[in-house]
Parts: structure tokens; sequence; C-alpha cells
């Protein structure tokens, strides 16, 4: 079953929001606010797919709220509908210059604006659609390697307000174009979507991000992670791969197939490029490999007095 949208009116009128509640309460979550600074609060809590939002109040008017709401990283793209008495073109332009939609004018058309409510609530599934399908590899449904960069660069900018930690580790199936040769592509299409599910099994906290990075290559960002939870996943990641038991005859090192890891960690400071994350998981990654793949290499990098002795994270078979 589809979840119902959430709608947000907004109006100083009670009369109004009982109008509109009446002509979208059967078919939608309705909510309300009765001020500016109310909707903008009740916006942030619910996170409305839809605003039905008045122009003229007291106070913060509807203008300022629809600035407001569009300079917001989590309301920017909800749809906004003023609904207004006034018959002012200069109005409506303005209203649609700071990013509104469109427009109903009261008394409000019960027929009218259930029309255009439905119309904009499926404008927006389809833009959410197209939104998630642009971050999501297809293969694997996990995120693509350009939503994995955005939120990395977005995490390690945030972490270095407080200076906390961040682990970032990167996959790779070993053998894996002998796996193809041996198998087939449709066959290691399969083993990669069965890696990519295990990888989400280890992957578990709300804030983490598991992507597909290319190919046969997979990578994790962990946010607050320190060195020691860094591996900890990765062990869970290739213990998880063990689990599947995929079949690999032409593997020198299994008779299953198994992933090499590359761990880096790292506390969160100004200034700090995003990819050094990615530059030493990497170079980790490429340490597994040349020791012997189906193993875990880790590494700290910057400069942190505090942390564990590095000979003990460097290698975990």
């Amino acid at each position: 079953m589809t979840e119902r949208a959430v709608i947000l009116i907004v109006d100083d009128e009670i009369s109004n929001i009982e109008i509109m509640n009446a002509a979208l309460e059967d078919q939608y979550e309705v909510c309300f606010a009765t001020s500016g600074e109310q909707a903008i609060e009740v916006a942030k809590s619910v996170l409305p797919d839809l605003i039905l939002l008045d122009v003229l109040m007291p106070g913060m008017d509807g203008y300022e709220v629809c600035h407001t709401l569009k300079q917001h990283p989590l309301l920017a793209d909800v749809p906004i509908i003023f609904s207004t008495g006034l018959d002012d073109q200069d109005a409506e332009a303005r209203g649609l210059s700071l990013g509104a939609i469109d427009y109903i004018t009261k008394p409000i058309q019960p027929v009218i604006l259930t029309a255009r409510v439905r119309n904009h609530i499926e404008l927006k599934r389809l833009r959410d659609q197209l939104a998630e399908m642009a971050v999501t590899d297809a293969l694997t449904g996990l995120s693509n390697r350009r939503h994995l960069e955005h939120v990395l660069k977005t995490e390690t900018a945030r972490l270095a307000r407080t200076g906390d930690w961040l682990s970032f580790i990167m996959v790779d199936i070993d053998f894996f174009k002998l796996f193809n040769d041996t198998y087939g592509h449709p066959v290691g299409d399969r083993c990669i979507a069965m890696v990519a599910a295990a990888l989400n099994r280890a992957v578990r906290r709300a804030a983490d991000l598991s992507a597909r990075y290319g190919g046969e290559e997979f990578a994790c960002v962990l946010p607050g992670a320190t060195p020691e939870a860094g591996l900890a996943v990765a062990q869970d990641i290739q213990a998880q791969v063990r689990s599947l038991g995929i079949p690999h005859m032409t593997s020198t090192i299994s008779s299953y197939v198994t992933v090499s890891v590359g761990v880096t960690s790292a506390r969160c400071l100004p200034g700090m490029p995003f990819d050094l994350w990615i530059e030493n998981a990497d170079t980790q990654l490429y340490v597994s490999k040349a020791e012997g793949r189906n193993r875990i290499a880790a590494n700290i990098f910057g400069a942190q007095p505090e942390v564990p002795n590095i000979d003990e994270l460097r290698r975990i078979a």
C-alpha cells in the first residue's frame, strides 16, 4: 500500500484550513499551521510533500516563509502552492520567483484545489523517483559513486566542526575477472548483487552509507566511526561475504568468493579534502591485494597523537 502524502496547510484563518482539510483529508495526511513562524517549525518536523501557503498573514508573511523554506536543505524541493485572495499578477510573479509552483485563489474551490494538489503531488513523486535513480546503482540498489562522494564530502565537512572520526572502507571481489570468465557475466552480475546485499547487512547504522564504487568494487562511508569501529565493520563484511558460500573454482586463494578490504580512518579537520579518505582506503586496498588478498589492510592518517598503535591495525587476515 502506498504511503499517503503529507500536506501542510498554512493559513491564519481557521475557516480556510477547515475548507482545505475537508477537501484533502480523505486522500492525504493533513497538518496545519496558523502563522509563518509555526509553519517553518512544523515543516522541519514533518517534512511535508506539499505546502499550501497563505500569502497574507500577520507577522511573517507567505513570501518570507517561502524564502526561508527554500534555503533549508531538507525543504528546498518541497512544492509550495500559494493561496491568496489577491488578484494581482505582480504578487503572483513575486511568489513564483521565490520558488512557488502554483497559485490558488480564495474563496477556495475544493474541486480545483484537489486537482492541483493531486497533479503536483504526482509530479513530486516522479521527480523523487528520478532523483533516486540518479544516485542509485541499478544492479545492486546501493548508492552509486557520485552519491557516495557527495555524502563523503558533506560528512567530512560536518564532522570537522567537532573534530570527530570518520572511517572509509573500500572492498574488491577477489579474482572477479576469472569468476566472470568461468561462470559468465549473468552469474557475475548475480555475484555482485549478492555481495552488495552482504555489504548492507554489515553496514547497519542509519548514518552509514554503502555504494557500488565501480565494477566489482564497493565503498562505505562510516561517519563517527573510530579506527576500531571501522575495522569491526570490515571484518563483518568479510564474514558476511564468506557466509554466502558462492563457489569460485578459479580463485587461487579459496574455493569460494572472497573480498579484499582497505580501511582508513581520520579525525575530520577544517579544510581536509574528502578525497584523502578515498586515496588512503584505495592504498590500503592495494596493500591487501599485494599481501595475498582475502584480508584487510588498515591505516590512520592525519595528526592524531591519541590514536591506537598503527601496527596493530595495519593488517588483519
